[in-house]
């Protein structure tokens, strides 16, 4: 069988998925990156290679997509390097075709994608205010004594949200402190949280943006069904989690490696080799660009990074 391997690389956490030519997942990991994305990406590796054991899948084609993007597709030779706005809506649209609004929280970034038949029409990304964002809610839930995995479930045993202001990370938290000392609820305090994070995204990463249905919520928040309902209530319309909403960056990936394919053989062995990665000043020209050199055991495998032909030379 032929399968194909697609990888993204978050801030927080790496997620890999193996998937047949019929797009259909076949193995799938989801682990913290840990700011390790070198060391994540051999686990998830490790994880997929034990879950397809005993199969006869062969992988030919390897896409990569996250901040690491960049990094670790050199490292396991991708075919297919590619941002997130594009595997998202690549992995989404393989599965809902009519999708025309992707709402996508997650650790340390959120992100809308606006479609028409198909077509990415427009999009935007959070910019330094984490407020909207899993790590956010991670750190709130310490705060409150709450495992983030519980969050969605007490929000939705409140009947009187409180209101907590959602303009960022610094007035929300000061927010959170005043009102847990004035002896709100804990269970509307956690409501009010999930509205918060629904206020922040719409206010600021959706602003000014036309969104219709159908609605897909997805990113490691859209299993958080308080914000789930907060969205739907903001919004007025219906909001779609699929099961593999957190997997779809890494399915798009996989299903743009089937696309650009050269037809090469995926070694998983190189999960045992030795990577070190070095930042070189290129001093070429006047830019002085900061060059990364990726070394596999030793030996140079590529630069990256330089704005002329320069900076190709540095070793």
């Amino acid at each position: 069988m032929i399968g194909y391997l697609g990888i993204d690389i978050g801030s927080i956490s790496t997620k890999g998925v193996i998937i047949n030519e019929k797009h259909e997942i076949l193995a799938s990991s989801y682990l913290w990156t840990e700011g390790n994305p070198v060391k994540a990406v051999k686990e998830v590796l490790v994880e997929l290679e034990e879950k397809i054991k005993g199969t006869d899948i062969t992988i030919l084609g390897v896409g990569t997509t996250g901040s690491a993007r960049k990094l670790i597709g050199t490292m396991l030779g991708a075919c297919s390097i590619k941002n997130e706005i594009t595997a998202h809506a690549i992995g989404t649209l393989s599965r809902y075709p009519e999708v025309k609004t992707i709402l996508e929280i997650g650790g340390q970034d959120s992100k809308i994608i606006l479609l028409e038949d198909g077509i990415v029409t427009d999009y935007a990304m959070n910019t330094l205010c984490a407020a909207g964002t899993g790590s956010f809610l991670s750190s709130q839930a310490k705060r409150l004594g709450i495992d983030v995995e519980d969050f969605g479930t007490i929000a939705l045993t409140s009947q009187h949200p409180t209101n907590i202001a959602a303009r960022c990370t610094v007035f929300a938290e000061s927010d959170l402190v005043h009102k847990i000392q004035m002896g709100y609820d804990k269970k509307d305090i956690v409501a009010g949280l999930c509205y918060s994070v629904a206020s922040n995204y719409l206010n600021n990463v959706a602003k000014g943006k036309k969104i219709s249905s159908p609605i897909l919520f997805q990113g490691g928040v859209s299993k958080n069904i308080g914000v789930k309902k907060a969205f739907e209530e903001l919004l007025d319309s219906n909001i779609f989690v699929d099961p593999d909403g957190h997997l779809m960056g890494a399915l798009g990936s996989a299903i743009l490696a089937e696309k650009n394919s050269m037809g090469r053989i995926f070694d998983f062995s190189l999960k045992d080799a030795s990577f070190e990665t070095m930042g070189v000043e290129c001093k070429g020209c006047p830019n002085h660009c900061e060059v990364i050199v990726v070394k596999k055991d030793g030996k140079k495998l590529d630069a990256f990074g330089n704005r002329c032909s320069k900076g190709a030379m540095v070793k």
